[in-house]
């Protein structure tokens, strides 16, 4: 899940994140799907698929690709968010773990995401019901016919991409070296984080205002939306300290909303929160043969540790592991997945671990 900054906010830690880097910004360009056919049965003639990349592509003799990274993003995110200082800055520049110069870096915006086809380009809630199995079959397309991309050194995202990452390495096991799924569980969408994402979806389906998707102001309920979003997406402690009374919990939470709805669309919120429903890896954990860390955050309310899911299921996992991080000043609760200065070292050891695939 991704927490809306502002405008200026974004453009300043873009700048700030490539300076770091020492790169110019990222390539950006679209590849079309012709006939693309969901699992819902339905196609669109067009799939558009937004994606930057940062680095060049290199392959070994034989022409294996050799140095190519895939990074998804969260729900209601886009591959952009990325270039920020707090990820991009940590881990593109030189000598840092993911070095530009060295990887070939692909930060795709998934479907009904970023600049990729979505349901506020016209169709509304006549586009396609999209799921992760359709999300995930994208990408693959996009870096085998758009990219040239045969395999991948790295397989990692956040959050729904984190689960794009367990459902990779599961339906493709030979294609990547290893696999780093930040906050995520590898479980059918349940409990608390199916219940929050069931309020948001009936607040805007019951909405009069929403009219079955053909609107022309957006509805209140992506004030519900909003709501939600700042709710799960941090800890309570921080949320306290940034709001420590009544009147000043409601101004954050106010100028959030306010933010967040200058530029988001119902449709695609809704679309967006309902896509979880088809994910469910548990029963194809055992195929996973790519050396897997699993990273989440001790303060996440999304995928909180106590219910002992990522540490009963990750022993399914051949050659798995997972780490919770403790809480401390520096999480940021289900955020925390991109403060990579959280989590870098033990990327640097996974690619270590994962070396001797790079020559199989």
């Amino acid at each position: 899940m991704k927490v809306r900054w502002s405008a200026a906010f974004l453009i300043a830690s873009s700048i700030a994140a490539l300076s770091a880097v020492g790169s110019t910004a990222p390539n950006e360009s679209d590849f079309v799907l012709k006939n693309f056919k969901f699992t819902s049965g339905e196609s669109l003639p067009e799939l558009r698929i937004h994606y930057r990349t940062l680095g060049r592509l290199t392959k070994d003799p034989a022409g294996r690709a050799n140095n190519a990274v895939l990074i998804m993003h969260g729900t209601t995110g886009s591959g952009g968010q990325f270039i920020r200082p707090e990820f991009a800055g940590e881990l593109f520049g030189q000598s840092q773990p993911l070095d530009a110069e060295k990887y070939f870096l692909v930060l795709p915006d998934d479907i009904g995401h970023g600049k990729s086809s979505k349901p506020s380009d016209g169709l509304h809630a006549k586009f396609p019901r999209y799921g992760y199995l359709d999300m995930v079959e994208a990408e693959s397309r996009l870096l085998t016919e758009g990219l040239g991309v045969n395999h991948l050194r790295l397989v990692m995202g956040t959050s729904m991409g984190g689960m794009h990452t367990w459902l990779w390495g599961e339906i493709h096991p030979d294609f990547m070296d290893a696999l780093l799924p930040l906050a995520s569980l590898p479980t059918q969408i349940s409990g608390r984080n199916r219940a929050w994402r069931r309020m948001v979806s009936d607040a805007i389906r019951n909405d009069p205002a929403w009219n079955g998707g053909d609107y022309q102001q957006q509805p209140p309920s992506l004030r519900t939306a909003a709501e939600m979003l700042w709710f799960m997406s941090s800890n309570p402690l921080l949320r306290q300290k940034e709001a420590p009374s009544l009147t000043k919990t409601d101004e954050v939470l106010d100028k959030f909303v306010a933010d967040y709805v200058k530029s988001a669309d119902a449709n695609d919120v809704l679309y967006a929160i309902e896509a979880s429903r088809d994910y469910d890896p548990g029963p194809n954990l055992e195929k996973i043969q790519a050396p897997l860390l699993a990273i989440n955050s001790a303060d996440d309310l999304i995928n909180p540790p106590e219910l002992q899911i990522l540490e009963r299921e990750i022993k399914r996992v051949p050659h798995g592991r997972a780490l919770v991080i403790p809480m401390s000043e520096k999480t940021r609760g289900h955020g925390s997945h991109t403060i990579a200065n959280l989590w870098k070292g033990e990327l640097v050891g996974l690619l270590k671990e994962s070396e001797h695939s790079e020559s199989h």
